[in-house]
């Protein structure tokens, strides 16, 4: 019933919150009467905040139209990849009509973020997924507000998530030869359990896994979110933070846990912070401060906005992760697609290199927690595993920010390209005969291409062609027409030319207008009251 409360007293709502928009132009437009009266500033102030107190809030759009790659404008065009009942992976596809830049996107790595799915929606990303674009192909899992979802799709598990990972690395796999995973807070352990179990099959894993700021092992450093898992029940969370989505939605009668609890729970971890930032956003209003108001509103354009999470994902999640321990316990079994169940064993990723990232300051993953999958994952040599504490960063810090741009990524883009095997697939004539004859079967990953001296890979000259006023896209060659750039001198030159992000992309923010990072924005578990790829080179286009 709670649920349906809910949303009839949002429905009553909505009128008065539009009056209160209305108002608030009212008395600020210079045109209308209302706005010479003397107190027109504060009147429309308050009607302002109480607009943005009452109104709905919709899932945010990306919005990223282009990124600048060494001083050259690259366009993006963002897509959906794969659609499916629970999730859409998405693609930022990056066009250029200059040649150099064009050869240098085709040569960079594949990246596979793999976003949280715990209140928030994948847009809480954007800041990372923005600064990735300029060294990456970057794909992100998309998840979809449960309430959308017919109860015709089915039910979404834990399982479910872990199969949806794996079938993305295999697309991505399928069309690159490779990939490399970032995974941000909650996905760690789903992702983790990923690559273990095709890693137990014997199938090809990712070349490297990037986690950042997720409960891989949740006893350690037990934060807020963490105690409250621990101290209530299975039960008590089934029976008092499920119900069912109401008859308006798509997904009337699934059961959910709602986003609206969520929100909540993130609201009470920092009230005195958001009313003091909801303050501010009223006195900035007054004096007319225009650059804080925006960035007042796009923070919590985003940080409102939440999505539901089915029912049986959400209490699973709790009993694996943060009452059981089933992952750190090596006890965690997974269904397959084809209803096999299969053992998570970390221990078996061999040719997978492991990146963990932790900020110094992260209120919702506390320290130590995210590290603990190297202790998991003892099948990679130690060379192959490295550690990051992000000092003075919280956990919005370490993937969106000054702190992000600054500290973290250089190190995650050195780490991926370090372990960035050369595209075999792609371009098949650039082995010797020897080369994949001479890799056993059970080791014929493409991460073990990365070992193979460089004497055995020889360069193919590149056909000259004039260039074209045309714009084209970052996509990989056909196995038939690649050429040599993924692995010629000059291609060689732009793999290892990186330049430091700067902030002339980063969204223009006002330190009192935003809460500071501390503020939970991304949860790593419960907080109750908590296609086809087409063509390769895009056809010429005029202006």
């Amino acid at each position: 019933m709670l649920y349906h409360i809910y949303e009839t007293q949002r429905s009553l709502m909505e009128p008065f919150t539009d009056f209160a928009q209305a108002a608030a132009k009212l008395y600020s437009n210079p045109l209308s009467p209302l706005s010479q009266s003397p107190l027109a500033q504060r009147m429309s102030a308050g009607y302002d905040l109480l607009y943005r107190l009452g109104k709905d809030y919709e899932k945010p759009a990306f919005g990223i139209q282009s990124v600048d790659v060494d001083g050259v404008g690259v366009a993006i065009h963002e897509r959906v990849e794969m659609d499916k009942p629970f999730c859409e992976l998405r693609r930022f596809k990056r066009f250029s009509d200059d040649p150099a830049t064009l050869t240098k996107l085709k040569t960079q790595p594949v990246v596979l973020i793999v976003a949280p799915l715990s209140g928030h929606y994948a847009t809480l990303l954007r800041d990372t997924v923005r600064t990735m674009l300029k060294d990456h192909k970057v794909y992100i899992t998309d998840w979809k507000n449960a309430r959308l979802v017919p109860l015709s799709d089915g039910e979404f598990h834990l399982d479910d998530y872990v199969n949806y990972v794996q079938e993305f690395i295999r697309h991505l796999q399928g069309e690159y030869g490779n990939c490399h995973v970032i995974s941000v807070c909650q996905p760690t352990v789903p992702v983790l359990a990923a690559v273990s179990l095709m890693a137990s099959r014997g199938e090809t894993t990712p070349l490297t896994m990037t986690m950042m700021g997720g409960p891989i092992d949740a006893r350690k450093s037990p934060t807020s979110v963490n105690n409250l898992a621990t101290n209530r029940s299975f039960e008590w969370f089934e029976n008092n933070v499920i119900y069912r989505v109401p008859q308006n939605f798509p997904g009337a009668g699934r059961r959910v846990y709602p986003g609206f609890l969520q929100y909540t729970g993130f609201v009470a971890m920092n009230p005195d912070r958001h009313a003091t930032s909801h303050y501010d956003y009223f006195k900035d209003l007054i004096k007319g401060d225009d650059a804080s108001v925006e960035a007042h509103r796009k923070f919590y354009d985003e940080y409102n906005a939440v999505l539901d999470m089915d029912a049986d994902y959400y209490l699973e999640t709790i009993q694996t992760v943060f009452q059981d321990y089933k992952l750190v316990h090596g006890t965690w079994d997974v269904r397959s697609p084809k209803g096999k169940i299969e053992r998570v064993r970390p221990q078996d990723i061999k040719t997978t290199a492991l990146f963990t990232v932790e900020g110094e300051l992260d209120d919702i993953s506390g320290s130590g927690q995210t590290k603990a999958a190297h202790g998991l994952c003892s099948g990679i040599t130690h060379k192959e595993q490295k550690h990051l504490e992000a000092k003075g960063a919280g956990h919005y810090g370490i993937f969106s920010g000054r702190r992000w741009r600054d500290v973290v990524y250089p190190q995650v883009r050195a780490f991926i390209l370090s372990h960035d095997a050369p595209k075999l697939k792609a371009s098949p004539a650039l082995q010797d005969a020897s080369a994949p004859s001479a890799v056993p079967a059970t080791a014929g990953k493409v991460a073990v291409a990365r070992d193979v001296p460089a004497t055995r890979i020889k360069p193919v000259a590149a056909k000259k062609t004039a260039a074209k006023p045309a714009v084209k896209s970052e996509s990989k060659q056909p196995a038939s027409k690649a050429s040599a750039p993924s692995v010629g001198p000059a291609a060689g030159k732009v793999a290892t030319k990186w330049v430091m992000p700067g902030d002339d992309l980063a969204p223009a923010t006002a330190t009192k207008a935003a809460p500071a990072e501390p503020v939970a924005v991304a949860s790593a578990g419960p907080v109750v009251p908590s296609g086809a790829t087409g063509k390769r080179r895009a056809a010429a286009s005029k202006a």
